[in-house]
């Protein structure tokens, strides 16, 4: 599935470019990887944004190797592209102007936990499940679940948030400071391990959602929990989408301190009971976790099944086996897949599109949404961080079916707008990179692009840092 990007910066001159590589290749020898599939590997790699390869990879293995990455592309202004794991959405990590993409997976080091603070120190390439197998022991994990065993830089970078948000909140929670690669080379330390400060801009938090845009994140000192006593899932049916969400409002409403709340509506649920053989009713469903003491699990779980009840929903079962937990999660987990596998082809593409609205307008949100898929003719799945207003749709298009193509930009582009028309915002968790530039004046105003395109030319005053990102050109 493709789309015009309009953001496109210039490419630099093909001399510099050569003699960059040629820089590069004496320092880094074969870790400087210029194959077309490699390269494209480092291009964006799902949904519907078309695939712009770098003109080279470097396997970065310390900071070290990312200053040098730099230094050398800064003298001739060659792009630089942090790579994670490429999960991203938006086209955050695709080359619009080539340059060099720096993988980081090889900075993968947990290098200090502070049991005793809740605290770790890590490099950006140690992904989630990376981290947690390694705190277990210690009683401890990291909450953010993006969906997906992204990097934990990547994650940084594009203030990813996930199905534990709810309660633990999002990357920009979690971040307590970093380290940062500048465009001259050196490192910008933007915190200490206090849990709170006044000193200074908060750079921290600035970097955060930068999407490598402004620097690039070479370290990171993060929030940890403390493993629940007890952790219980549940899963309750509801006749309608409208009264899955408006559980979902009362339940934060009255204050139960939910982990996880998730809403599929139907078409999701049909798709993963086929992906993941499940036997769920084929209606809207809402998924969620309760973490706490025996006693306090109990009491959350009894006061939601009354709240369900009241709101059309039926039954709600609940279990503490972590193999039953594991396997429900599992299932909403794989959920872009099971759309995938509702329409085998080569031809078909999946827009995995996200927003993000006030909890008071989800259900109106929601239920608008799956109107205008039905008038349109589309199919779309739908699932949703319901507990703090996200929801996603996965978008199933034949890309040789022009038609279908144009009702499917028709449906993205009414998904957004109605979004920001209820106070809401064109992304809760994706990004902006090169997929939803458009929407930012809308969203912000003209005053406020201003202002980033000013954060952008003072912290990399080249535009070597992931151009033709996040902010539109003016």
């Amino acid at each position: 599935m493709g789309t015009t990007i309009t953001n496109n910066p210039p490419r630099p001159e093909p001399k510099a470019l050569a003699s960059t590589l040629e820089q590069l290749a004496a320092r880094f020898g074969n870790r400087l990887i210029t194959s077309q599939a490699v390269r494209e590997q480092h291009g964006h790699t799902t949904t519907w944004i078309p695939n712009q390869p770098p003109d080279g990879v470097v396997m970065a293995q310390e900071t070290a190797d990312i200053q040098d990455v730099v230094r050398i592309c800064a003298k001739s202004r060659v792009p630089v592209i942090a790579f994670g794991t490429g999960t991203s959405l938006e086209g955050q990590v695709n080359a619009p102007a080539g340059g060099i993409s720096i993988d980081l997976r090889d900075m993968n080091k947990v290098l200090a936990v502070h049991a005793e603070d809740l605290d770790c120190v890590i490099q950006p390439g140690v992904t989630r499940k990376a981290l947690n197998e390694h705190l277990r022991d210690q009683g401890l994990f990291f909450p953010i679940d993006p969906g997906a065993d992204a990097s934990l830089g990547g994650m940084a970078s594009t203030r990813a948030s996930g199905t534990n948000a709810v309660r633990y909140g999002t990357m920009r929670d979690s971040v307590l400071a970093l380290k940062v690669v500048r465009g001259d080379g050196e490192i910008i330390t933007t915190g200490t391990r206090a849990k709170k400060s006044s000193a200074g801009y908060d750079l921290t938090h600035l970097f955060v959602g930068a999407e490598g845009t402004l620097g690039i994140i070479s370290e990171l000192t993060i929030r940890l929990r403390g493993i629940p006593e007890t952790i219980a899932a549940g899963a309750v049916s509801f006749e309608t989408v409208h009264g899955a969400c408006q559980a979902v409002i009362l339940a934060i409403q009255t204050g139960i301190p939910v982990a996880r709340i998730e809403l599929l509506n139907a078409a999701q649920v049909k798709a993963c009971n086929a992906y993941s053989k499940l036997t769920l009713p084929e209606t809207p469903l809402l998924l969620m976790e309760f973490h706490g003491s025996e006693i306090e699990v109990g009491e959350q779980s009894k006061a939601f099944g009354e709240i369900a009840r009241d709101c059309g929903g039926g039954d709600f079962s609940w279990t503490t086996k972590p193999e039953d937990r594991t396997k429900l999660w599992q299932a909403r987990h794989d959920a872009y897949w099971s759309v995938k596998a509702l329409r085998p082809g080569d031809s078909i593409g999946v827009v995995a599109t996200d927003v993000c609205v006030p909890i008071s307008r989800l259900a109106d949100c929601v239920s608008e949404t799956e109107q205008d898929l039905e008038r349109l003719n589309l199919l779309s799945p739908i699932v949703g961080h319901v507990g703090d207003g996200n929801f996603h749709c996965s978008l199933v298009c034949d890309t040789n079916d022009a038609d279908e193509m144009a009702r499917g930009e028709e449906f993205m582009h009414r998904l957004v707008e109605r979004a920001q028309a209820m106070d809401g915002t064109c992304t809760g968790e994706h990004g902006i990179g090169q997929g939803k530039q458009k929407y930012l004046k809308a969203e912000l105003g003209s005053e406020a692009l201003d202002a980033m395109r000013a954060l952008k030319k003072a912290l990399d005053p080249l535009n070597i840092f992931n151009p033709g990102k996040i902010v539109p050109e003016a």
